[in-house]
């Protein structure tokens, strides 16, 4: 349903929505499935690399998120055993699920402290709603 190509340190990946419920990451040198993340409980129809590192026991980790018709955004630590991280619920079930997500940069308000920018993620109904979380 979704597919993203890996940016930077992560190029050689490809992450996936699928109507399997699951997200998938996958080698493109080696064309093999690297990783599956299951917790959705309907279909996924958005991926996205988040800007997001993580210190854990193993080191500096990318994090990952999806957006499903379960009405979910999830993140998931793409080295912690395929460990979900964070869940948000959207705003109204009668919008019909998540169907894309985009981390956006936004200019930074003027209360923030020791910031130089506000980091949104958008993202988008099956209703045709467009929701900022951040």
């Amino acid at each position: 349903m979704s597919v993203k190509y890996g940016p930077n340190e992560l190029l050689n990946t490809i992450l996936s929505g699928s109507r399997d419920k699951s997200v998938r990451l996958w080698d493109v040198r080696s064309d093999q499935q690297i990783q599956v993340f299951n917790g959705h409980a309907d279909q996924v129809f958005a991926v996205e690399y988040s800007p997001f590192v993580i210190k854990n026991s193993i080191g500096n980790s990318n994090v990952i998120c999806s957006g499903s018709m379960d009405n979910t955004i999830r993140f998931w630590d793409i080295r912690s055993n395929k460990n979900e991280l964070y869940m948000i619920k959207g705003l109204h079930r009668e919008n019909y699920g998540i169907i894309c997500l985009k981390f956006i940069v936004l200019k930074k308000k003027d209360n923030t402290k020791n910031v130089k920018y506000d980091l949104n993620l958008c993202y988008c109904s099956g209703k045709g709603s467009i929701f900022i979380w951040g």
